[in-house]
């Protein structure tokens, strides 16, 4: 069972350690998910007159799982789960497939990690302000007068920024690498927004449930 000892404020709170435990099983399991949707089914319609291979849709998944296990185990065991899941998608994908599907997971997920981590603890604003604060003295003197946003606002902020970045990274290593080619672009791109999309509205809708009358 996994010891919750990331963020506890919000969703983590209602969440227990099966959750937990449920949530980091779910992650590994969209590996070999991904990889027989990419062997066995191929191409998809993926919505607008796009497609994409059938794989996109556990690839998107797996950007919020990622978001979920931080949430509720900590960057320890995110970093455990990405390096067992990166060792999955070089040993289960297709030979062809292998480095592009291992490289496109590691580089993703780990580039999810990095935006999730400050939004979820300052916020969108806050992070963009710290990140031009360096540069800007206009950033500087706003973000001296920049407030604390709500711990539930952050967690949707997190999960919806960090998966924006991270399902363009992943699309465009894996198209590239495995097949030389940015055709599916656009389709690769729409359905793991689409996953997102729906994971935010989710998460939204959990923490309106939970909030205090």
């Amino acid at each position: 069972m996994l010891k919750i000892t990331g963020p506890s404020a919000g969703l983590s709170r209602a969440l227990s350690a099966s959750a937990a435990a449920a949530a980091y099983v779910l992650y590994i399991a969209t590996i070999p998910a991904a990889n027989l949707l990419i062997t066995h089914v191929g191409a998809v319609g993926v919505g607008f007159g796009l497609t994409a291979p059938a794989a996109v849709f556990t690839a998107g998944l797996a950007l919020v799982l990622r978001d979920l296990v931080h949430e509720v185990a900590g960057r320890a065991a995110v970093l455990v789960a990405i390096a067992a899941g990166t060792l999955l998608s070089y040993l289960l994908a297709d030979p062809g497939l292998a480095l592009a599907s291992a490289v496109a997971f590691a580089v993703a997920e780990l580039v999810d990690m990095a935006v999730y981590t400050p939004v979820r603890k300052h916020g969108l604003r806050k992070t963009l302000l710290l990140a031009c604060a360096r540069f800007s003295r206009r950033a500087r003197r706003a973000l001296a007068g920049e407030s604390q946003r709500p711990a539930r606002g952050r967690l949707v902020a997190a999960v919806a920024a960090s998966n924006a970045v991270g399902l363009v990274v992943d699309s465009l290593l894996f198209l590239s690498l495995a097949f030389g080619s940015l055709h599916f672009l656009p389709g690769q791109v729409l359905a793991k927004a689409e996953m997102t999309l729906a994971a935010v509205v989710v998460l939204h809708l959990i923490g309106m449930r939970r909030r205090p009358a």
